[in-house]
């Protein structure tokens, strides 16, 4: 008898937005539609149903012993190195017999700059379009923005990949959150590199109150400078690569084949500003749906994602 493949077990971030949330559940249940033979479940960390730990219960309760966990976020800030491998950790003593492995982030993927390519040219319309017109478009990409600077620096990272090869004027970046610079802020810097036409585009899975708040920023900064054509871009949403891409994260995390990003993780390395970071154990964010904030705070020691993946 053939072992079944490990469950696919999904970590969102959480949202207080209805819309949201529900797209990452739609997202969930259209995964376990496409392979009816996997065992397919998805939690939050924080913020909204249903916690993680629902998720890798119903599993178990389903007869399911292995899993692997992908977090559906395109950074691995805080959540995916810390808060997702710390509550896999809990879950593991609260369900003996269960084993898992954890896949990467998803961006900044290849098919993912793709779909980011086609939200620009929504926002520019296709009034006979060439490609030449991209040489006036300037693009500005908005992370959610962390206080982790390696998960800063992915949002540049992806910003870099698609401004390569696509003849954009240029792709800058910029933060809804915790990170400067700030919509704004962004805004002001591609007009001071002489940018004569912008399209904001949100660095963002799904809907939600941060993409929400990124839009109102630029319509805010656009009425006042009328003198400048700002355009909004789209979400990248529950796309087939997005959908295809779930998968390839989850056959890494199977095989094992996982290259976490450690060389710049505040975690593992003493960056300026943040050597208190090092060595720091990971808790997990309790997610308000748990029960009990007391029993159940384990300090998982040495707390990057890595020691957890066994």
């Amino acid at each position: 008898m053939t072992t079944p493949p490990p469950a696919l077990l999904i970590a969102g971030h959480g949202t207080r937005d209805d819309a949201g949330a529900e797209a990452f559940r739609d997202f969930v249940r259209e995964l376990g539609r496409r392979h009816p033979d996997l065992p397919v479940a998805g939690g939050f960390i924080e913020l909204s149903p249903p916690p993680l730990g629902d998720a890798v219960t119903e599993l178990v309760e389903r007869g399911v012993r292995r899993f692997a966990a992908v977090p559906l976020m395109l950074v691995a800030a805080g959540h995916a190195k810390g808060d997702i491998p710390a509550a896999l950790a809990r879950e593991k003593e609260r369900h003996p017999g269960i084993t898992y492995t954890y896949g990467r982030p998803l961006g900044p993927h290849p098919a993912l700059l793709s779909v980011l390519e086609r939200r620009l040219d929504e926002a520019l319309g296709s009034e006979e379009r060439t490609p030449g017109d991209r040489s006036d478009v300037t693009v500005l990409l908005v992370g959610r923005g962390s206080t982790d600077p390696d998960a800063n620096a992915e949002v540049f990272k992806a910003a870099r990949l698609l401004w390569e090869g696509r003849g954009y004027a240029g792709v800058e970046t910029a933060f809804v959150s915790l990170a400067a610079p700030d919509v704004p802020s962004g805004l002001d810097r591609c007009v001071r590199l002489g940018a004569k036409r912008i399209v904001v585009l949100p660095y963002f899975l799904f809907t939600g109150i941060l993409p929400d708040r990124v839009r109102q920023q630029t319509e805010g900064w656009a009425a006042a400078h009328p003198e400048v054509e700002v355009r909004s871009a789209d979400v990248i949403g529950p796309e087939p690569e997005l959908l295809d891409l779930v998968m390839e994260r989850y056959e890494e995390a199977v095989k094992g084949d996982l290259r976490m990003n450690c060389d710049s993780c505040v975690y593992r390395i003493a960056l300026p500003g943040f050597e208190d970071k090092v060595g720091m154990p990971q808790q997990p964010h309790f997610h308000p749906d748990d029960d009990g904030h007391d029993h159940g705070h384990h300090h998982h020691h040495g707390g990057h994602a890595h020691s957890h993946a066994h």
